[in-house]
């Protein structure tokens, strides 16, 4: 009989295996026992370092602005201090009336340095809690990127100085593969053409048909995909795959425990995303670290999915979620159960660039930050090229998020308005 997760850390524990990230020898160490007291203070902490602010950094103004399908925030503070900021586009391009009407108008007129007080009063403003989702906290998080690049530009700081100061700078990654419903062998030439060159050392790709169900994409391109990866990349590569919520439990396992047959480092989203006890059931029943949470927007399913060990590794998403306070908010409740974070990323603008800022400063990051290539809209960055060299992405180190938009872009850019 196979051995359960708990039974198989329980055991590593006794005979003092020192992990690899893989199925195949996972984490020695027995998980910390947390408590809902334990994670509720943790929700209760402050999260932003803003005693290097002074003075009051007050919202002047916040303007939608668009250039083709990029979304542009230009934030002004009433000491003339002006930012740019990139929401996720596809988001805003869904979700723009909200943020508008619903958002925006909470955060003029106030001291940026109130943004964590603020987060609770954008929830409360005009019964938003009733638009719980992402088209609510993916404005949020547009709204929140931009008061952290006010504030750490108006201190010409870093914004990982924000939330304590940059731990490490070069960020190792993995790519990950957007594709499903090609044959295996195709999935092969592409996932080679996508790392060549990089020195990348860790790939994703996708499993199943994506809410289907338990139908694959093409059939039988699962199972033949898993041991054709490893066999096409070896040994010396990190390999994950993501389901993307297309399994029951009696199915996800049974995928499961071919990645495990495998080495494969993590399962990601095997059941669909809101069945919390059937993704907890088969995370307890595999060894394989169970990842997951990108579409989970609520702190409190967070404590839950921690406290009661749901995943192994926790995948908020920077934009989804809204932003990086209530990420670093899950990030330090997974750090008090020993579980690692591996933030998923939003495709778009400038979304890679905000998960190595992410893993700058946050301690209990994952090997490997997810990366899907580089921005198409223009930018300059004085401290890092933000491409994938030797397999890593260097975080920038300048002031604020450390990029800066081409001002001809900027300029071109139309004001977004409800009329």
């Amino acid at each position: 009989m196979p051995l359960s997760r708990r039974t198989f850390l329980r055991s590593a524990a006794i005979a003092g295996i020192a992990g690899t990230g893989s199925a195949r020898s996972r984490a020695a160490a027995p998980a910390p026992r947390v408590t809902k007291g334990d994670l509720d203070r943790i929700l209760d902490e402050p999260v932003l370092s803003t005693g290097f602010l002074t003075s009051p950094v007050r919202v002047e103004s916040v303007d939608l602005l668009r250039n083709g399908k990029h979304y542009l925030l230009r934030t002004r503070s009433a000491d003339g201090v002006e930012v740019i900021t990139v929401p996720n586009p596809s988001r805003m391009a869904e979700a723009f009336p909200i943020f508008l009407k619903n958002i925006r108008p909470v955060f003029l007129r106030q001291d940026a340095r109130r943004l964590e007080d603020l987060l609770w009063e954008v929830y409360r403003h005009g019964s938003n809690y009733k638009l719980q989702g992402i088209a609510l906290w993916s404005g949020v998080a547009a709204i929140e990127m931009a008061l952290l690049e006010l504030m750490a530009r108006t201190a010409q700081r870093p914004v990982a100085d924000l939330f304590g100061g940059a731990i490490r700078r070069d960020i190792p990654v993995y790519y990950a593969s957007g594709n499903r419903g090609n044959r295996p062998e195709e999935e092969i030439e592409y996932l080679r053409t996508l790392v060549a060159g990089s020195g990348v050392k860790a790939l994703k790709f996708r499993l199943g048909g994506r809410m289907s169900r338990n139908a694959d994409s093409l059939p039988g391109r699962t199972e033949t995909l898993i041991p054709l990866v490893r066999k096409s990349f070896g040994d010396a590569f990190t390999l994950y795959a993501d389901s993307n919520s297309s399994y029951d439990v009696p199915n996800a396992i049974r995928v499961g425990r071919l990645m495990e047959e495998h080495g494969y480092a993590f399962y990601e989203e095997p059941c669909p995303f809101d069945w919390h006890w059937e993704t907890k059931e088969v995370a307890d029943t595999l060894r394989i670290p169970v990842a997951g949470g990108e579409q989970e927007f609520s702190l409190r399913t967070w404590q839950w999915m921690i406290e009661n060990r749901g995943v192994d590794i926790v995948q908020p998403d920077l934009h989804y979620g809204g932003g990086y306070m209530r990420a670093t908010k899950i990030a330090r409740m997974a750090s008090a159960a020993g579980m690692t974070v591996v933030p998923h990323m939003s495709g778009g603008g400038l979304g890679y660039m905000d998960v190595v800022h992410f893993a700058s400063f946050t301690p209990n990051t994952g090997p490997h930050m997810e990366f899907k290539g580089n921005a198409d809209l223009p930018f300059s960055c004085a401290t890092s090229s933000l491409r994938c060299e030797e397999g890593r992405v260097r975080c920038p180190s300048g002031p604020g998020f450390g990029v800066e938009i081409d001002p001809a872009f900027v300029r071109a850019a139309k004001p977004v308005t409800l009329a």
